[in-house]
């Protein structure tokens, strides 16, 4: 491989183990909300607020008003507001990143590497977690939704973030787990691609990444 100059990161399940932190986070709003009054059992609600997030997307800030709407009809604020403050309590609670990032950052800017990420959370939120895991000074490029307004595999995040790198796309290897959003939208503007196949949740038989990775640690031998 080529002289790679920088390492850019999806942040949501390649740095952060966000899916548990989502699950934890939900299930608790949940059994608040029944405990606040909400005449539906655990499981079904479990199941449509799943149902939800699959439809509107896991990073939807009304979504407990939608799962209100689609349960009982309206939106009960006593029952809303105990969901949202247990969401909150529990996500601080499940918000860290994987084993060996925070190590793994370090050699890499010891390497003299530029970092940054390509995230589809709006902008407050990427830098929000970053933050409360007192990791933003890891990183010289953060690009999110809010820079171009539109989603991985678009190819606008990733030229957003070679236009302020500055850097030819084959001196760049983009890192996430998505095969379908982060592989082939990095691969569509010309960066090399590793897939984290330790937060790995959707799968793809189509597309391949140049590397594969079960732990963060692995990228030292790769660069």
């Amino acid at each position: 491989m080529g002289r790679i100059k920088a390492v850019l990161f999806d942040l949501d399940n390649t740095l952060i183990d966000f899916f548990r932190m989502k699950t934890e986070s939900s299930n608790a709003a949940i059994k608040a909300m029944i405990d606040a009054g909400l005449p539906v059992k655990e499981e079904k609600a479990i199941e449509i607020l799943s149902e939800l997030f699959k439809e509107y997307g896991i990073e939807d800030q009304t979504i407990f008003q939608k799962f209100l709407e689609k349960t009982i009809k309206k939106i009960d604020y006593k029952i809303l507001s105990n969901g949202i403050a247990a969401y909150r309590r529990v996500q601080f609670g499940f918000l860290f990143p994987y084993p060996h990032v925070r190590s793994t950052l370090v050699k890499l800017k010891e390497k003299n590497l530029i970092l940054g990420i390509v995230s589809d959370a709006p902008r407050m939120r990427a830098w929000l977690r970053l933050a409360e895991m007192n990791m933003t000074h890891y990183f010289d490029v953060v690009v999110t939704l809010d820079d171009t307004g539109k989603l991985k595999p678009s190819k606008m995040p990733f030229e957003k973030a070679l236009k302020e790198l500055k850097l030819k796309p084959e001196e760049i290897l983009f890192v996430g787990d998505n095969p379908e959003r982060d592989i082939f939208g990095a691969k569509e503007v010309g960066m090399k691609t590793c897939l984290a196949k330790y937060g790995q949740k959707f799968f793809s038989k189509k597309i391949k990444a140049d590397f594969e990775i079960k732990d963060i640690n692995e990228l030292q031998k790769i660069i």
